[in-house]
């Protein structure tokens, strides 16, 4: 072997050597925190909407609701935490304390709570019961604590911020075990002086980190996760997880629904969407809303549209006067269930083989993204935003459904998206086109048989993927 043999041996091998220990894409933007991403991957939460106006059947209870009214006949946390399990949640929301200011919990800065009421002779905690059952079944529990408060007499006054942190201090001191999400509602309405609150939102925010600094946040402006902007299920087509919340507050104050509902391109914050939506016309149980739950057609539909559009989907499944989930939720919730289970239970992309028109080095190859676990990546090299990725497949499969997932941890970089498939006569032809992508973007196509899928993606920065999958839904005809 010569000298220049040599050399060019060495410089191959030097190429190969750095294309396959080439480092990670540097982060794109504002990126999250690890519990953000662990909570984006519980996917699906269920919210508990309970309390006076359960037995009195208003949306906003006036505050002057005498305690006894709240005395569930057969309350069991336990029957709750099950039907959330079986039916895929990883966790349970409880409106702890709405804004009649009735309390689930014993709380010592109040005397408007169970601890006044006839359930259990006084002795009851919701709260306790409910936290003990999520950890029973391996769920999460969490907890909305309105701040506006239609009872306390406090409210209106400097004071009141310092009894709502007192409050805040009951649920998170550790009695009720780790909580994982704070649900703070930006409602601010007259308390019974007739007077508003100015609230101490960095107190409150500060409250929360000092006795639980895991707990996602949530509020029209996070700092955890926000508000969709609408309660009917969808979240923006194009939903940016950056947020700009500088000169915002919750509540009055917040950005437009629109912009809550898409986010901010360039956003400077990392506040992912909650699509929060109840399974009923109405957030508390009515016995005349028994017949009216949505149908598995309507959640499939809410599915596609947060889940579906890089948001976390938060059912809202009220408890009954008897303190259990009333049998048409129940069974609904299971139905619900069963269709997802059959829709993706089979991904028809396994099998398949994926290459892309460039990539970073063999860690970032492109068959990571079909078998790779999730902190494996195909990326772009650096300097390169636009790239195509073809799979494919094990033989002609047929599918209605396309799943694409962005690697979060490093941020989100794409802003569209193109999907096409090989015809008969070996021609590509577009079967959709959208914008973005983030933790997870599933696209509803018409139903097309092929044996080779393209996906042409742009970025603002070297697009990096984790997750693509193609499946068959015949159950659901909405099309968002």
């Amino acid at each position: 072997m010569n000298a220049r043999t040599i050399i060019l041996a060495l410089a191959a091998a030097a190429v190969a050597s750095a294309c396959k220990n080439a480092p990670a894409p540097e982060p794109y933007g504002a990126i999250p925190s690890p519990q953000q991403v662990e909570w984006q991957k519980m996917e699906m939460n269920m919210f508990a909407h309970f309390g006076p106006n359960t037995f009195t059947g208003r949306e906003w209870g006036l505050g002057t609701e005498a305690e006894d009214i709240f005395n569930p006949t057969d309350l069991d946390c336990g029957q709750w935490a099950s039907i959330a399990k079986t039916a895929g949640f990883k966790g349970i929301i409880i409106t702890g304390k709405h804004h009649d200011g009735f309390c689930l919990w014993p709380n010592p800065m109040s005397t408007h709570t169970v601890a006044s009421s006839p359930w259990k002779d006084g002795k009851g905690d919701v709260l306790k019961e409910l936290s003990e059952a999520c950890a029973g079944e391996g769920l999460k529990f969490g907890v909305y604590v309105s701040p506006w408060d239609r009872n306390d007499p406090h409210y209106g006054t400097p004071e009141y911020n310092d009894v709502y942190v007192k409050t805040l201090e009951s649920v998170h001191d550790g009695r009720y075990g780790e909580v994982f999400e704070q649900w703070f509602d930006g409602a601010n309405g007259e308390g019974p002086n007739g007077k508003k609150q100015v609230y101490d939102w960095p107190l409150f925010h500060q409250t929360v980190l000092k006795y639980s600094p895991d707990a996602i946040m949530f509020s029209d402006v996070g700092p955890g996760c926000r508000w969709v902007g609408n309660e009917s299920g969808v979240a923006g087509r194009t939903n940016w997880s950056f947020l700009d919340i500088e000169g915002f507050t919750p509540g009055a104050g917040a950005p437009p629904t629109d912009t809550l509902n898409c986010g901010n391109v360039h956003g400077h914050s990392w506040i992912p969407a909650e699509t929060d939506v109840s399974i009923r016309p109405g957030w508390f149980w009515r016995e005349s809303e028994n017949d009216k739950v949505k149908s598995v057609d309507k959640l499939l539909g809410i599915y596609y549209t947060s889940v579906g559009r890089n948001s976390l989907l938060l059912l809202n499944v009220p408890p009954d006067t008897t303190g259990r989930i009333h049998p048409a939720d129940s069974a609904r919730l299971l139905e619900f269930k069963d269709a997802l289970d059959r829709i993706f239970k089979e991904d028809l992309a396994e099998g398949a083989k994926a290459t892309a028109s460039s990539s970073r080095g063999r860690n970032y190859k492109a068959q990571n993204i079909l078998n790779g676990g999730y902190d494996a990546f195909w990326a772009a090299p650096d300097g390169v935003c636009d790239a195509t990725l073809t799979f494919n497949l094990n033989g002609k499969k047929t599918f209605n459904r396309v799943m694409l997932q962005e690697y979060i941890p490093l941020g989100q970089r794409v802003s569209s998206f193109t999907v096409e498939a090989m015809t008969e006569d070996d021609s590509w032809k577009t079967i959709a086109e959208e914008t973005t992508i983030g933790y997870k973007r599933i696209v509803l196509t018409e139903k097309v048989t092929t044996d080779k899928v393209r996906v042409t993606v742009k970025a603002y920065a070297p697009p990096v993927l984790n997750g693509f999958g193609l499946f068959m839904d015949t159950t659901c005809t909405v099309r968002p």
